[in-house]
């Protein structure tokens, strides 16, 4: 349910109302507009009576919300989220920011070499898988803590904030110094890791499962920001179909399917969306023109040698005329 109050209420009338609805058992969520002041409530809303509280003297209107995830919709919260990374970067609510850097850390040169090259090419975070979720067994499966350890002495060199992915919540000590915890799309019904990532106060990019509803990511964000962790960013990055020439088919009209539906940052991926370096270029523009609040985008300095995704991969020189062509269509939007 979501209360409307008039304008001009108090702060002290606002925080009477919430201690009554505290009494009833429920939780509250204020969000203070320009123009308007929305109180959201979570819990057994039952027990309230609209007419009730639309007789009230400083509510204006009150509604219920038939959606299952409350603190992730736009009728909770109706003024797009910005959320703050390392101090230095925004995304969302107009913000944009473009996340660049190899599938996985592979060495110390490696890591370096590609974050000085996409800090050049218009990169805002450097992105560096340290732990990787891999289709085989036999596959390379990242440096675990040394990765991240290279990662931060590439964002010490760089001044980039760093995103790598967590895939047990036994790892969060290793994440301490991170500034974006990725949740990749196996893991995005985890629900036991979502829970412990709501518990910090860690920007959380949250990938779409490959077989999930926009509903179904909604709700794991819901997990997330059930636990008091309201920084969560959502990315599309292609769901799994018939289509076989592509790795995934990217699903843009996610992007303003998800932003009409909540108020939080939504991304892409093209990458893994589809696979294909030269697939990149295209994606990442049309998801600036549908109106995303940012990319991801994997470059290695040596592509056709890289131990993961390197048919995916961007070189340096790829990335910067992608990211300068994604700021252009930015530009004219």
């Amino acid at each position: 349910m979501v209360a409307i109050l008039r304008h001009g209420v108090s702060d002290a009338q606002i925080e009477s109302l919430c201690n009554w609805f505290r009494a009833k058992g429920l939780d509250t969520h204020v969000s203070k507009g320009e123009y308007q002041t929305i109180i959201g409530l979570i819990g057994d809303t039952s027990k309230i009576d609209t007419d009730l509280l639309e007789g009230l003297d400083i509510i204006e209107s009150a509604t219920r919300v038939s959606e299952p995830f409350k603190s992730a919709n736009r009728k909770f919260h109706p003024e797009d989220s910005v959320i703050e990374i390392g101090g230095a970067v925004k995304i969302g609510g107009g913000a944009f920011a473009i996340m660049a850097g190899p599938c996985s850390v592979e060495n110390a040169s490696q890591i370096t070499e590609v974050a000085r090259a996409v800090k050049a090419g218009g990169a805002d975070i450097l992105r560096g898988g340290a732990f990787k979720p891999r289709t085989s067994p036999y596959d390379f499966q990242g440096l675990r803590g040394e990765g991240i350890e290279l990662l931060l002495e590439a964002k010490k060199e760089t001044g980039l904030p760093i995103v790598t992915e967590i895939m047990d919540a036994h790892h969060l000590s290793l994440f301490e110094n991170v500034d974006v915890i990725q949740v990749g799309a196996r893991n995005m019904q985890n629900f036991e890791l979502l829970k412990e990532l709501g518990h910090t106060n860690k920007p959380i990019l949250l990938k779409r499962g490959l077989a999930n509803t926009l509903k179904e990511l909604l709700m794991s964000a819901e997990y997330i920001m059930a636990g008091g962790n309201g920084n969560v960013i959502l990315c599309e990055r292609g769901i799994r179909t018939f289509e076989t020439y592509t790795r995934n088919t990217l699903d843009l009209a996610a992007v303003p399917m998800l932003k009409e539906l909540s108020h939080l940052p939504v991304i892409v991926d093209p990458s893994h969306a589809t696979g294909r370096a030269r697939l990149v270029r295209p994606m990442a523009l049309a998801a600036a023109a549908a109106g995303a609040d940012g990319i991801m985008i994997e470059v290695h300095n040596d592509p056709a040698n890289a131990l993961c995704d390197g048919a995916q991969s961007l070189n340096p020189q790829q990335f910067a005329e992608v990211a300068a062509a994604v700021r252009r269509v930015r530009e004219a939007l």
